[in-house]
C-alpha cells in the first residue's frame, strides 16, 4: 500500500510529468500517461504482490521522453526519469527499478520481450498496452499516423514480419497496416490475469473495427 509520504510524491511527480508534456502529440501526452497510471492502479487493485510506488512512478514516467519524438535516441527516456527522480531526491533503490522498467517497457517489434523482468514490469507493461488497443488504441494509431503524415491505407504495401528490432522502429508502412504488425498481437502478450481480462474486450473492438475498415473499402 502507498504511504502518506509516497502519495505527496506520486502527486508532486505527476504535477512534473503534465507540465512538461503539455505540448506532446496527442498520442502521448499527458491524457495517455494519465491512462497508463489508472491501468496500473486497477491491476494493482487485483490483488498481484508487487511494490506499488515503483508501479506507480513508473506508470507516470514511461514516456516522459519517447524516443519516436527524438530521433531514435532510446536512452533519452530513461535518462530524463532518472533526472526527474533524482530531482525528487527518490531512494537509490527504488530510482533504479523505476529506470529499468522505463529501459524495458517499450515493444520494439517485440524484439525487447525478455531483457528484464519483473512483476512491476508486467504491471506497467500491461496498463501501457491497454491504452494501445480498443477504442483508445484505433484513435492513437490513427492520430500518430496523422503525425507521421503517414497514409491510411495502401493496397500496395501490405502489412510485413519484422525481422529485427531496426525493421520495426524504421518501418514507414499505412496506419492499418500498424493493427497487423501490432496490436492485435498485445492482447497475447499480457502478463497479468487482470490485463488479460480488460484486453480481450478491446481486442474484439478493435478487430471488428478493422473488419469494418476493409469492409468500407471493398
Amino acid at each position: 500500500m502507498i504511504q502518506k509520504g509516497e502519495e505527496i510524491l506520486i502527486n508532486s511527480i505527476a504535477k512534473r510529468v503534465k507540465d512538461k508534456l503539455v505540448n506532446a502529440e496527442s498520442g502521448h501526452d499527458w491524457l495517455h500517461i494519465e491512462r497508463v497510471w489508472k491501468n496500473a492502479i486497477l491491476i494493482l487493485e487485483s490483488g498481484i504482490e508487487s511494490n506499488h510506488l515503483i508501479v506507480q512512478l513508473a506508470a507516470l514516467l514511461h514516456d516522459i521522453a519517447d524516443s519516436k519524438f527524438h530521433h531514435g535516441n532510446e536512452n533519452i527516456g530513461p535518462q530524463t526519469a532518472n533526472a526527474i527522480l533524482n530531482e525528487f531526491e527518490v531512494e537509490e533503490e527504488t530510482k533504479d527499478e523505476v529506470v529499468k522498467i522505463i529501459e524495458n517497457i517499450s515493444y520494439k517489434g517485440g524484439f525487447n520481450e525478455n531483457a528484464y523482468r519483473s512483476p512491476e514490469l508486467d504491471i506497467v507493461r500491461d496498463a501501457d498496452r491497454l491504452d494501445a488497443i480498443g477504442a483508445i488504441g484505433i484513435a492513437r494509431a490513427f492520430a500518430y499516423g496523422g503525425f507521421k503524415n503517414r497514409r491510411l491505407y495502401d493496397p500496395e504495401h501490405q502489412p510485413v514480419t519484422f525481422q529485427n528490432k531496426e525493421e520495426y522502429k524504421n518501418n514507414e508502412g499505412p496506419t492499418i497496416n500498424h493493427f497487423y504488425e501490432k496490436l492485435f498481437k498485445l492482447k497475447d502478450l499480457m502478463a497479468t490475469e487482470k490485463g488479460k481480462e480488460l484486453a480481450r474486450e478491446r481486442d474484439e473492438f478493435m478487430r471488428t473495427f478493422v473488419d469494418q475498415f476493409y469492409h468500407e473499402i471493398q
